[in-house]
């Protein structure tokens, strides 16, 4: 009877579970030569021909231990030879990479190490790349996101799989079995993994929580990895769907102006749920800043939720890299540059003529005499003995004042603006429509003035449209 350890069996189960492997796969495994990926790389040998896939390793030297890093090469690459698999190693100095690109240990160490396994599966045709974190490092990775405040996809942990690369998949078999699996496998096979003595200071925050919290959690509940890895999963399919959701009140309420900005509608954004609120806004600055900003923190989150759900109708704020964010009534603009929308257009047009305005709209007049005729905001009737050519269309300027058809006496079109709730970056580029004597006719879509009257039959007049 052929025994089988606890780690081949859930290892063959979890690959099942989450269709890992397919016949035909060509897998790259990433070996440091430390018991995880050295247990991986050797089951994966060993079971090849039932999974019928060809495989092959690839080792970075970090070039971090001296001697010691140096040895961890050779050691899996004299693995690899006595099996015949395929090896491929790179020594990449991480503290050089570090001077230059002003970024810590573990992310320029990332950066470099999985470029160098992109190369490697682009020249050898592979199609997965397999790491060897396991349901430990789920255990410590979830706690230590939540202990950090993590939110959204980030509290499920480490995916079991995901993309990589072009066409590509990374893989993570050995999430359903616990670190003494492993040693119990590498102890069972004969295997003599090469250790990192880091790993076993409390230094790092990672290691805190594998020597005081896990064993603790293991006491309490021996099937703790597995309940954790069903949270991973199940907070990582909730917020897919979540997201999915998001994406499309995104694209009904938010209008990208060009490169590094955008606007929000803030009554439609706040009539959805709060969950979908929060995520509407991580799409937002996602894309603005199309990378990784780490001084962007929940209080940024929270100082916006209560700019546009406060009382006040504007104000702004001041996100990290120079992101500007700017409410104006209902709408809320988020902006890396603060440059004052042209307000230098001016036009003169007479009867039969029309001008292209910068808000993409058209103004034009026409002499007409056909009654009866449709009255709304996008038009205007004026006598010709009311005015005189050539029309001007300007932007409001410092004191305009208007009579407001139906009023008394002038109001000042500044007002204007504030009571109809026009947002500050589209007053300067609103047309104001005048003639030649400069006096106001008409604020298109806005206000008339009281120099429009009815048409009067066989009689000429002048009809000013404003339209896209």
């Amino acid at each position: 009877m052929v025994f089988v350890l606890d780690y081949e069996r859930k290892t063959h189960s979890f690959i099942s579970r989450h269709s890992l492997l397919h016949e035909g796969d060509y897998v790259l495994i990433a070996v440091s030569g430390g018991p995880d990926s050295l247990a991986l790389l050797d089951f994966l040998y060993h079971q090849s021909t039932r999974y019928n896939i060809k495989i092959a390793a690839a080792h970075v030297d970090h070039m971090l231990r001296g001697e010691a890093s140096k040895e961890d090469l050779i050691f899996v690459q004299r693995y690899c030879e006595h099996r015949n698999i395929m090896f491929k190693s790179a020594s990449i100095d991480i503290n050089a990479k570090m001077e230059v690109d002003k970024t810590g240990l573990q992310e320029t160490a990332r950066k470099y190490r999985y470029q160098f396994f992109e190369n490697v599966m682009e020249e050898l045709h592979a199609n997965k790349l397999a790491v060897g974190q396991h349901g430990d490092d789920q255990i410590e990775t979830i706690l230590m996101r939540l202990v950090r405040g993590s939110s959204g996809i980030s509290r499920a942990g480490i995916q079991v799989k995901r993309p990589f690369g072009q066409g590509k998949e990374l893989i993570r078999p050995l999430m359903g079995v616990s670190k003494i699996e492993i040693e119990e496998y590498c102890k069972a096979h004969h295997l003599e993994p090469r250790r990192d003595l880091s790993n076993d200071t409390k230094k790092y925050t990672r290691n805190r929580f594998r020597w005081d919290v896990l064993p603790f959690l293991k006491k309490e509940n021996p099937r703790v990895i597995e309940h954790f890895q069903r949270f991973s999963e199940e907070i990582s399919e909730d917020e897919t769907y979540l997201q999915e959701l998001a994406k499309e009140a995104f694209k009904k309420m938010c209008q990208v102006y060009e490169e590094g900005a955008m606007s929000l509608d803030i009554p439609s954004f706040c009539q959805i749920a709060l969950p979908l609120q929060r995520r509407v806004i991580h799409l937002i600055l996602n894309y603005l800043y199309k990378q990784y900003i780490p001084d962007l923190t929940s209080v940024h989150i929270d100082a916006f939720q209560q700019l546009i759900k406060g009382d006040n109708p504007s104000g702004r704020l001041d996100f990290p890299n120079g992101l500007k964010v700017i409410r104006s009534y209902n709408s809320c603009r988020f902006t890396f540059s603060e440059k004052e929308q042209s307000s230098s257009f001016y036009y003169e047009i007479f009867e039969g003529e029309q001008a292209v305005l910068p808000n993409g709209k058209m103004i034009r007049v026409e002499k007409a005499a056909n009654f009866p005729i449709i009255e709304n905001e996008h038009t205007i009737i004026v006598q010709p003995e009311d005015i005189q050519f050539p029309l001007i269309i300007r932007p409001r300027q410092i004191g305009d004042k208007i009579k407001v058809k139906g009023m008394n006496g002038t109001k000042k079109i500044k007002d204007i603006f504030i009571d109809m709730k026009i947002p500050l970056e589209e007053r300067a580029k609103w047309p104001i429509v005048t003639d030649q004597t400069g006096k106001i006719l008409w604020i298109p879509g806005l206000k008339k003035s009281s120099y429009e009257t009815p048409p009067l039959r066989q009689k000429d007049y002048y009809l000013i449209y404003y339209s896209d």
